[in-house]
């Protein structure tokens, strides 16, 4: 999740999120008005008539409408009826009537007459447009704007995501300024200052499809987007870390769950980033929240139901962080209560997702993004502080819509045998299948930043694989070295660009599903929050260099691209890489010797994460290579081996990898063949020569100074 909470106080007329709409009748205004100023003491106050008046008033005042949640459905949907969230004044007593292909049932109105539910059931064959349901009190009538959408073509659109993918996560307004009209909107003015760390800076949507060339040319096959719900439009005085407020710029702090942050863009801005990464074969997972709120949301001041929230800003359970509590059976009741029940950082609002309107809210919410804008995926946030039923219900209807959708959860814990549990696909102790479908691997995590940041043994990743029995299948897992939580690899003691490129060499070439943050490809550095969270160089007019092109890189930034570029390349090339078991071969303290089989030929990749050369006798029988067998290292970095009484002899220089590949492909002898052809080429105005680029491979092993020594400074 993103680090604060939300500020933004939402306007009493409803703001962006809905519209606001006085009922026909008697004008809810002037109706608020005279109730307003009551009769004095006097003659008629003696005899009762102010109070008689005022009730009067009260009684007649009319239904005003401020926002509808959904704003719009889908004829033939799985998910029928659709339940209205109706928020205005005035509710109290409403009727609901319907329009052309719409029926309205089950309507309830909250205490306050604040909030109305409603079920609408879509006919199956009524036509996309607007419609107008009317809703009546004894005091008039009030319009509830409603949409009847035409679904998206299903071909190319909610694709999921699986270990074919490359994933490139983008905190948006960190990323890239496509859009300078919104940088310090109207509607939020002052909340954009670059020189804070905790404002607003700009980045948007449009500056994401700017640079949609750039990630196809890194090889990245699907985003993942923090949150784009709209956010609060004033200074957050609840949080002030350094003395002062902040912004929720991250994204994590909703005041309306159906709206973009103008920041950001708008919906078919978001629509728009979507059909272009389609187009550039490039997925969308967008992250979701159903664990809170932003602490300014309207519904902290006003709950739809009394049970909308697990208690009140005044008064509520502080979260505990004891999420083992809900994978041990013999956990305390009331400790796994505080789990599930209390308020993040004792300020973001705790949705209580046992109370069914906000459990069917919830649900709609996330087909409503999904068929708005075709996305393939979600990333959802904080998922073991809600329960587990709920989540099993969730997914459900997710999958029973959109089969080929894909869920990631936030597990954020590095024992596996915890994190394993959260995983979808079996009934745990609790008789429940979550459904989700896959996890972040934090357990890995953890080992793979001590073994190539901090230098600490590297027997200790193969280790963390050995458990991946725990799992359903520990292939789907999306594996990484840092996200927007977690200080930058690069900041790390002991980090170097020698160990970073290795660490994107084991993951890119591991089991799982290797994520890119985005800045780790260059080697970004960045402490804790929000220091992990700096502006990507080049993504703003203005900035001095611009590091989405190799010209604005600096050597250093250059070698840890070429590196990522590259191997996320042969990973496309090569289905082992992808599809493949994972096998170890041999581990010792500072290497690595792994096979993935299974898919197409097999590919062996050895690490050296010494600080001395590497000789080293591999087996090669459980890679199913035979003797006699020719590997070649597609990095470059070492000379190709033969397989000898069924082992492989590897020399690696010191904090290196190679990947081994049985035969030549024909990408290599294309490779070869163009490099020749460039070599006896008198071309001059190439701009690139295939030599150059073959060469371009040899960066992922270790970088050397002018002097011929190993680089290790930033």
């Amino acid at each position: 999740m993103g680090h604060g909470a939300s500020a933004r106080q939402q306007p009493a007329g409803g703001g962006r999120g809905g519209r606001h709409l006085p009922g026909a009748g008697r004008g809810a205004g002037a109706a608020r008005a005279r109730s307003a100023h009551r009769p004095g003491p006097g003659p008629a106050a003696d005899r009762g008539g102010g109070l008689i008046l005022a009730i009067v008033f009260t009684l007649a005042a009319a239904p005003e409408v401020t926002k509808v949640e959904p704003p719009g459905w889908w004829p033939g949907h799985s998910l029928t009826p659709v339940r209205l969230l109706v928020r205005g004044h005035n509710l109290a007593g409403a009727r609901v009537s319907g329009a052309p292909g719409l029926q309205t049932s089950n309507v309830r109105v909250n205490e306050g007459g604040t909030s109305l539910f409603a079920d609408v059931t879509i006919a199956p064959t009524a036509a996309a447009g607007k419609r107008t349901l009317r809703v009546m009190t004894p005091g008039g009538t009030a319009e509830a704007p409603f949409d009847l959408l035409a679904p998206l073509p299903r071909d190319g659109r909610f694709q999921g995501f699986s270990a074919e993918d490359v994933i490139y996560e983008i905190m948006p307004d960190r990323f890239a300024d496509g859009d300078p009209g919104n940088d310090d909107p109207p509607r939020s003015k002052g909340l954009f200052d670059r020189a804070k760390k905790r404002y607003y800076h700009g980045g948007d949507l449009k500056g994401i499809i700017g640079r949609l060339p750039y990630l196809k040319d890194l090889g990245v096959t699907a985003l993942w987007l923090t949150p784009v719900y709209d956010n609060n439009d004033r200074p957050n005085e609840k949080e002030r870390p350094e003395g002062e407020p902040i912004t929720d710029y991250h994204g994590y702090g909703a005041v309306d769950f159906y709206a973009v942050d103008e920041h950001l863009g708008d919906l078919a801005t978001l629509r728009e980033l979507v059909e272009a990464a389609h187009r550039a074969g490039i997925k969308v997972i967008q992250d979701q929240v159903a664990n809170h709120t932003g602490p300014y949301h309207p519904w902290v001041d006003d709950p739809p139901t009394p049970t909308w929230f697990h208690g009140s800003a005044e008064r509520h359970p502080d979260e505990t962080w004891q999420t083992w509590t809900i994978a041990d059976p013999h956990a305390p009741p009331e400790l796994r209560a505080s789990t599930l029940d209390g308020w993040f950082v004792n300020i973001l609002p705790d949705l209580n997702q046992d109370d069914p309107e906000v459990a069917r809210y919830l649900v709609q919410n996330a087909l409503w993004w999904v068929g708005m804008t075709g996305l393939d995926g979600i990333r959802q946030d904080t998922l073991p502080y809600v329960p587990r039923r709920f989540w099993r219900d969730w997914s459900a209807a997710l999958h029973r819509e959109y089969p080929r959708l894909r869920i990631v959860g936030e597990m954020w814990d590095g024992d596996p045998a915890l994190v394993s549990f959260f995983q979808g696909g079996a009934r745990r102790f609790d008789g429940i299948d979550s459904g989700i479908d896959t996890l972040f691997d934090f357990p890995l995590f953890y080992p793979v930043r001590r073994a190539f940041a901090e230098g600490k043994p590297l027997k200790e990743v193969a280790t963390m694989l050995g458990h991946d029995h725990l799992y359903r299948d520990a292939r789907d897992l999306l594996t990484f070295a840092g996200n927007h939580d977690t200080p930058r690899f690069m900041s790390e003691p002991g980090a170097s660009v020698d160990g970073l490129r290795l660490a994107f060499t084991f993951l890119l070439t591991a089991r799982g599903l290797p994520m890119i943050y985005a800045g780790d490809e260059i080697g970004m550095p960045g402490g804790g929050d929000p220091d992990n969270r700096r502006d990507f160089p080049g993504g703003w007019p203005g900035d001095p260099r611009d590091a989405f092109t190799e010209a604005g890189r600096t050597p250093a930034e250059q070698s840890v691209f070429d590196c990522v570029r590259t191997i996320a390349r042969l990973r496309a090339e090569l289905p082992a890489l992808r599809r493949g078991s994972h096998v170890s071969l041999a581990v010792s303290d500072q290497a690595y010797a792994y096979a993935r089989v299974g898919a197409g030929d097999p590919v062996v990749i050895v690490i050296n994460n010494g600080p001395g050369p590497l000789d080293l006798e591999v087996p090669a029988g459980p890679a199913g290579l035979a003797d006699g067998s020719m590997l070649e290292d597609r990095l470059h970095a070492a000379a190709p081996v033969r397989v000898n009484a069924g082992r492989l002899r590897v020399t690696l220089p010191p904090r290196t990898a190679a990947i081994y590949t049985a035969t030549a492909s024909k990408a290599i002898l294309d490779s070869r063949r163009r490099a020749k052809n460039a070599r006896t080429s008198s071309a001059p105005s190439m701009p690139m020569t295939a030599l150059a680029a073959l060469s371009r491979s040899v960066r992922c092993s270790r970088s050397t100074s002018a002097a011929g020594n190993p680089s290790r400074t930033w």
